[in-house]
């Protein structure tokens, strides 16, 4: 049955239908937002996936270019591969909605949202996220929603909840927030060094108008919701569960509390094989092989309760620090001759290698999706070979998490990046994750702003990025810890990564990955405060005393840029006819020539005399004709009355009258000229009709030589 249910969210109306679309769907609604219309299915399979020991939930976030009114530029004329914008928008529905499934479910559960259309002033993001919360909420899929989210933005040191398309270009904030009723369970956000006070009030703004949603949401499941269908539990066998923890528990503890990764992991595997030993000599060989999935996954789950048990109770990390002590740190730059600037930054037994590249502007990454954005001059990526974690895994390019990460630190650097006016360059940074035990994400943004600088980027100022971890009480009474800097294990088994980027004066980035029912104020404030301490130890111990500012000179292999301004209407004659003039400027020059639709000229050379000479010759090109200039022209056509002259100008001709060639009398021009030659004329008149008179007489030696104008 068809239904339709509406709102107030941030002064415009929010649309839910339902009923219509998608019908054989566990769950489906139309969610419509202004013009924003997003279909969002949730399904589920009948039976859960064998062989698997998590939950395998699926968010795809399709869009669709005829939603904007757009043709897809490829050969097929159709929607590729997901953009990196729809990659993180599936990454920003996922997070809060994962931690709400139960525990012990193992159905495949599918959510995909795709965009019908758009209206840039209304994000189809948070109507693809509150439509996933709302379709498994009517659905007969177990789920414990809902969940809300909302875009903030900060415009004039005002918080506004899902800005306008005009309002976001001017906002100092770009923030998602998610969250129950009662908990934050997701914080993504890029800021323009924004305060922790100003960011938190921020948060609790974004909640106070998702509590509305959630109401909205649990209404409509009151009014058409199914009931939650029965599944199989997938809990750890308790009788084999008793038995590690009984036999095992103690030496488990012992040998996870171990610095070194590897050697904890191989502390596992033999506490493993021993397991699996005393449990065959128990209950013999059958048994075993029936329950060794059951003893793997028994392992785990004790292991996690001792390290959880050890941070919570005893304030005592595995590696054995202290619970805002943060791990060995070290940087260099300069590492690589010929790139354009490098940086190496381990922490701990994580390090990544960062790579700067400078390119033109033209090589700046075109964009082809659902948004107004059309290109973007800095690229951040990220790569995560499975050699970094000691596996021996072929490589299948980059995935959600390189993905994710990537932009993560890319959202950290913006923010301090020059203009284009002030540095009119591309900037590319890879970074390459060498070894991997956490916070490889963190440690791409300490990397890559060394990079940068090593590289002669004039950055307003340093970035880092630091992650904090927190385990909340095993009596569920809202009491919990946190640490500061987390390694792979406290990700793994602990409840929360939240990971800022910023520099001494505020935050510029934020990720937050949860695994509990959510997040407090008082956590979330704590958090900021402890990755604000730990950024700013960072900056001022370790990265500064390595490179303390950008460097004056760009590497000898950078290209170097010349800029020039023309005007608008002379940009056809720079270029040509099928190009055919600035391919010979290219071509003698050996320069490479970027022009705008506003007349910015950019030319990109190792060699400044030839970038110099090509701004001459452009330069020359555009000039206005003037009686009593002089210029270096050439030859183009002999008649017996005179010599026309190209003056360069946009390819301007000039007629050289025979008489005005040489005091003394000439009976032959080709006596004295011929096609091809170089020669200094004066224009002396532009009669009504533009027409161009020149001569070569009385010109002095010095003018012969060094003309005021040169074509060359």
């Amino acid at each position: 049955m068809f239904k339709t249910y509406e709102m107030d969210l941030a002064g415009r109306k929010l649309v839910i239908e339902t009923g219509k679309m998608a019908g054989l769907a566990n769950g489906s609604v139309l969610v419509r937002y202004g013009d924003t219309c997003v279909l969002v299915t949730a399904t589920a399979s009948k039976e859960p996936r064998e062989g698997i020991d998590f939950f395998p939930l699926s968010v795809d976030f399709e869009e669709k270019l005829y939603a904007v009114g757009k043709i897809p530029g490829s050969f097929t004329k159709r929607e590729g591969k997901p953009t990196d914008k729809a990659i993180l928008t599936s990454r920003a529905i996922d997070r809060p909605l994962r931690p709400l499934f139960p525990k012990d479910f193992r159905n495949d559960v599918v959510i995909v949202g795709t965009v019908l259309s758009v209206d840039q002033d209304n994000s189809a993001e948070v109507a693809a996220m509150i439509g996933a919360a709302t379709a498994l909420a009517i659905s007969d899929i177990p789920f414990n929603g809902p969940t809300a989210a909302v875009n903030v933005g900060l415009v004039d040191s005002e918080i506004i909840i899902n800005p306008t398309e005009e309002q976001r270009k001017k906002s100092d904030l770009t923030l998602t927030v998610a969250a129950t009723e009662s908990k934050i369970t997701m914080i993504e956000a890029g800021a323009n060094e924004v305060p922790n006070s100003i960011m938190l009030r921020a948060i609790k703004q974004a909640h106070k108008e998702i509590k509305k949603v959630c109401k909205f949401i649990n209404k409509i499941q009151k009014d058409i919701g199914k009931p939650k269908f029965e599944y199989q539990s997938f809990e750890v066998n308790q009788d084999v569960y008793n038995f590690v923890d009984e036999n095992f528990k103690n030496e488990i503890k012992e040998k996870v509390q171990e610095p070194d990764k590897t050697t904890r992991d191989n502390n596992i595997d033999e506490i493993k094989a021993k397991i699996e030993e005393a449990y065959q000599e128990k209950y013999g060989e059958d048994a075993l092989e029936e329950h060794k999935s059951d003893i793997a996954e028994a392992l785990n789950k004790v292991e996690k309760k001792c390290v959880r048990d050890m941070i919570y109770y005893e304030h005592k990390r595995v590696d054995g620090r202290d619970l805002d002590e943060i791990r060995p740190l070290s940087c260099e730059v300069g590492l690589l001759p010929r790139v354009h600037g490098s940086a190496l930054f381990t922490r701990g037994l994580t390090q990544v290698l960062s790579v700067a590249t400078l390119g033109m502007i033209s090589e700046e990454q075109t964009l082809d999706g659902i948004d107004d954005e059309k290109a973007k001059r800095y690229m951040h990526q990220y790569n995560f070979p499975s050699y970094s974690v000691g596996e021996a895994r072929p490589s299948r390019g980059p995935g959600r998490r390189e993905i994710g990460h990537g932009a993560l630190a890319e959202k950290a650097l913006v923010p301090v990046l020059p203009s284009e006016e002030e540095f009119p360059y591309s900037i590319r940074v890879v970074s390459e994750v060498l070894s991997s035990n956490g916070s490889t994400s963190q440690a791409s943004i300490c990397g890559s702003t060394l990079a940068l600088m090593d590289a002669g980027v004039p950055i307003k100022r340093p970035v880092a990025g630091i992650s904090t971890g927190l385990v909340t009480s095993p009596e569920g009474d809202g009491n919990y810890v946190m640490m500061t800097d987390i390694q792979g294990i406290e990700d793994f088994f602990g409840d929360m990564d939240f990971k800022v980027g910023g520099t001494d004066r505020g935050i510029t980035a934020i990720q937050v990955d949860i695994k509990c029912d959510g997040l407090t104020y008082d956590i979330i404030k704590e958090a900021f405060a402890r990755t604000e301490k730990a950024r700013k130890h960072i900056l001022k111990d370790v990265m500064l005393p390595v490179i303390d500012k950008p460097r004056e000179e760009l590497s000898k292999y950078a290209p170097r840029i010349i800029t020039t301004k023309i005007k608008e209407e002379k940009i056809k004659d720079v270029i040509g006819a099928g190009g055919k003039v600035i391919n010979k400027i290219i071509d003698e020059t050996g320069v490479k020539i970027d022009i705008e639709e506003d007349g910015q000229v950019y030319i990109y050379s190792s060699n400044s005399e030839m970038a110099e000479q090509a701004r001459d010759m452009i330069e020359d090109i555009v000039r206005d004709v003037e009686v009593g200039g002089i210029y270096y022209g050439e030859v183009t056509r002999l008649m017996n009355y005179g010599a026309f002259v190209d003056i360069g100008c946009g390819g301007k001709e000039g007629l050289l009258h025979i008489s005005k060639i040489s005091n003394e009398r000439i009976k032959n021009i080709q006596d004295v000229l011929h096609v091809g030659q170089k020669v200094t004329v004066k224009v002396i008149d532009i009669d009504d009709q533009g027409r161009i008179n020149l001569t070569m007489k009385n010109l002095s030696s010095h003018s012969q030589q060094h003309p005021q104008h040169k074509n060359k």
